[in-house]
């Protein structure tokens, strides 16, 4: 059985800016990748990349992944509402700069993102994300790389 069987990359595209590391990572493990996104983004399909664009409410793309996932997906996400439903489907879920989201720190992240969101509600504002840099990609690129291998290899057993 190869590993494309097995799992596919599902991938929040709204915002993503590892897309071409996504998707040169993907052909590599064969493995197929879905790209969604709300059609105020303009995607493009490329080999082993499917795309599909939803309406331009707040939530669709994140709906339409969790509707669509199934366990042992790879789920690509900066969203924390996003990453707690794939992770309650047994997903796999990585941030853009390469961090993995987990049964063990999602309240905590979740719990972080609703009091920022009380404060800028009370007029208080904090910086945004920092810049996303070369390294950044390539410290996401080789992450990616490494979870698909390890499933690869548990594939094969």
């Amino acid at each position: 059985m190869t590993l494309s069987r097995m799992v596919h990359i599902v991938v929040d595209g709204d915002a993503c800016p590892v897309k071409k590391e996504i998707a040169e990572t993907a052909r590599a493990f064969k493995v197929p990748v879905l790209l969604v996104s709300s059609f105020d983004h303009l995607l493009r399909e490329e080999q082993g990349v499917r795309t599909i664009q939803v309406d331009r409410s707040d939530q669709s793309a994140d709906l339409y992944i969790a509707n669509h996932i199934v366990r042992g997906d790879v789920v690509v996400t900066q969203d924390y509402g996003l990453a707690a439903l794939a992770l309650s489907k047994a997903c796999h879920v990585i941030s853009f700069r390469g961090r993995f989201f987990n049964d063990q720190d999602i309240d905590f992240l979740l719990d972080t993102r609703h009091r920022k969101a009380k404060a800028r509600k009370a007029g208080h504002y904090g910086k945004g994300p920092r810049k996303m840099t070369d390294e950044d990609r390539r410290i996401f690129q080789h992450k990616l790389t490494k979870l698909l291998r390890q499933l690869q290899e548990n594939v094969s057993l």
